[in-house]
Order: C-alpha cells, then sequence, then structure tokens
C-alpha cells in the first residue's frame, strides 16, 4: 500500500518542521517516513499516538515533529518517562520512542532494559547512524569493527555492542522484549511492514534501523560526503536474515516475535492494585 508523501505530511506532521534540519543526505528522514506510514496503514490518528524523543540528532530531527502529543527526555530516560505514561494513558494509546543509538545503547542502556523486563507496551525505533554524530562523529556502541571515526583515526578496534559475534539484541530479548527486529533505511516497504507489527504487539517492541550519515560517518570512513556512497556501503552489508554472507554486518529482518506472550506492564500494575484494594492481599 503506498501513499503520497503530501498525505502523511498533511495528516500526521507538522509543516513548519518540513523539510527538517538535518544535514543533506541524511538518511533519517526515510526512518521516520518508515514510520509515518505504518502509522498511517494501520488506521491510526493522530490523537492515537503519543511520540517520544531523545537527545542527538534522532531527537533533535524528530522532536514537535508530529502532530498531536508528544514529549522530549533528557538523555537515556525517555523509556522511564514513557513507562510512567503508560500507566497513566489509557491501553489503546500507542507511544512511540524515536531515539538514536547512544540513547538506546548508551546511556539510556539501563532504562531500556527495564522497559523490556516490565514489558511495557511501548514501540521504541532506534535511529543508528554508527556512532555520535552530533558530537563531531566519535565511534559509538554499535559502529562496525574497523570503521574509520573522528575518536577512531585507525579504525575502531574497541569491542563494542555489535562486534566479534555481539548482538544487542540478545541483550533486550533475555530482559523480557516481546518484539525485536533490525531494518536499514532503505529497506522501505519491508521495514513498515515491521514497524506495523511492532505497533501492534500489546507489549515491548524495538526495531534497531541503522541509516546512513553522509556528514561525518562517511566523510570519514570513506573519505567522501557524496550520499550515494554511503546509501551503497549500508546497503553492500545489510542482507535478509537467512541471506548473510561474508562481510554482513546487519542481519534485517523480525529477530524475535512473542508478541502477546507476556503480561503487559500497566495492565499488570492495574490489575494487581485492583485485587489489592479488593482482598488487602496479592
Amino acid at each position: 500500500m503506498e501513499y503520497r508523501s503530501s498525505d502523511m505530511i498533511d495528516k500526521y506532521l507538522r509543516t513548519r518542521k518540513i523539510p527538517s534540519t538535518a544535514c543533506s543526505g541524511c538518511g533519517l528522514g526515510m526512518n521516520h517516513k518508515i514510520v509515518v506510514q505504518a502509522i498511517k496503514e494501520l488506521g491510526l490518528e493522530v490523537a492515537d499516538v503519543i511520540w517520544g524523543t531523545s537527545i542527538g540528532c534522532a531527537g533533535r530531527q524528530t522532536f514537535a515533529t508530529c502532530k498531536g502529543d508528544g514529549f522530549a527526555g533528557t538523555h537515556g530516560r525517555v523509556y522511564a518517562i514513557a513507562r510512567g505514561l503508560r500507566i497513566a494513558l489509557p491501553p489503546e494509546k500507542k507511544i512511540i520512542l524515536t531515539v538514536g543509538d547512544g540513547d538506546a545503547f548508551g546511556i539510556g542502556l539501563m532504562h531500556l532494559i527495564h522497559a523490556a523486563r516490565s514489558n511495557a507496551a511501548m514501540t521504541v525505533i532506534v535511529n543508528d547512524n554508527l556512532g555520535y554524530q552530533s558530537t563531531g562523529g566519535q565511534y559509538g556502541w554499535t559502529t562496525p569493527q574497523g570503521s574509520h571515526t573522528d575518536s577512531s583515526p585507525y579504525g575502531m578496534f574497541e569491542h563494542n555492542l555489535m562486534s566479534d559475534g555481539m548482538d544487542v539484541l540478545h541483550i533486550l530479548k533475555g530482559a523480557g522484549a516481546t518484539f525485536l527486529a533490525r531494518h536499514v533505511a532503505m529497506d522501505g516497504k519491508k521495514a513498515v511492514e515491521t514497524v506495523r507489527k511492532a505497533i501492534r504487539n500489546p507489549g515491548f517492541s524495538l526495531v534497531h534501523m541503522p541509516y546512513p550519515c553522509p556528514t561525518n560517518f562517511a566523510a570519514r570512513e570513506l573519505g567522501s560526503r557524496n550520499a550515494v556512497n554511503i546509501y551503497r556501503w549500508i546497503q553492500e552489508r545489510a542482507a535478509p536474515m537467512g541471506q548473510e554472507k561474508e562481510g554482513t554486518v546487519w542481519s534485517t529482518g523480525i529477530w524475535h516475535d512473542a508478541s502477546g506472550s507476556r503480561p503487559e506492564f500497566s495492565q499488570h500494575i492495574h490489575e494487581t492494585v485492583d485485587k489489592i484494594r479488593r482482598t488487602g492481599s496479592l
């Protein structure tokens, strides 16, 4: 199902934020469009969604972009705020968080783990530009091994959450997340389908979405800010799950789907409190 961009802009986005202030060639807009199209295909209205944003490129570019209610969290704390809102909001309201890799997998990782542990109903879209690009292009928690960045001029050799057989999604699965997936920005329709499923999950969902940064990452790793080069570089290193080849960094698709398999956080809290009020005990 296809929609014209103008339809989605008019319905869901604040026109004063279009175009965004992102750098020329930035792939964040592709990720954002995937999320908005998934919302449209689900038939959700502006009032059905509460947006949360964080710090860095992802937070700055998506904050107050969407019409309706939204909030911004301090660095790494958006998940704690969302858990509180989940208790306060009606269950039919959808909480969608657009965050960066540093916010999710760095300073915010403990809060993220507890959101997954409690299976709080929220959809976390991790917009990963492969490092700390808004502060100059330092390597981060998911920077591909060997990549040249502002803080790794000889190649990034430190162990991180996407190197040496590690995958941050393993951590989140172990913490109790009920839906986990990964797509790169160029995955288009497949990514939209996955995000739809993530939003429908009555629990904690996360979609990890690496995207191209021509300004900092590409300039240092590829020696060029030509957006075409970094888009191709990422595409060559991504492959659907089961079709990986030598050099694949990102296996794309639905990584773990246990939708509905665990009690949802706010529902569990409300039911437990009601029981205590009725009986005086658990």
